[in-house]
């Protein structure tokens, strides 16, 4: 089993920034990826972006190219999201999530297997 617990989320003007991290814990050692998703009140849970221990490959969503950085610190089993010019639409819950196998990109719920409590991200208009 893997554990996920993400911290830094928090309120927020639209223009600011946030930085989300996310600790995994347990049986980490195969995970091969790791991403951030986020689910606005009445939404869908939706792709944010994701990263590939191997080779640190990323991946992100078109709404958030260019504002957000996904990294990971592999020694501390950690993940993070930078979060730059931050916008009303960016408010949700974020979750953090990790898989193992080699496919990639990995950009659909259903294509992971641990996930975190979430964090709240509120960006005023």
């Amino acid at each position: 089993q893997v554990q996920l617990v993400e911290s830094g989320g928090g309120f927020v003007q639209a223009g600011g920034s946030l930085r989300l991290s996310c600790a995994a814990s347990g049986r980490t050692s195969s995970l091969s990826a790791m991403a951030w998703f986020r689910q606005a009140p009445g939404q869908e849970r939706e792709f944010v972006a994701a990263l590939k221990w191997t080779g640190a490959l990323t991946s992100y969503a078109e709404s958030v190219k260019g504002r957000f950085t996904v990294s990971g610190d592999n020694g501390k089993n950690t993940l993070y999201l930078q979060m730059n010019t931050l916008k009303f639409d960016d408010t949700a819950v974020y979750y953090c999530a990790a898989t193992y196998g080699v496919i990639w990109p990995k950009v659909r719920r259903y294509e992971y297997s641990y996930w975190g409590q979430g964090t709240q991200v509120t960006v005023s208009a």
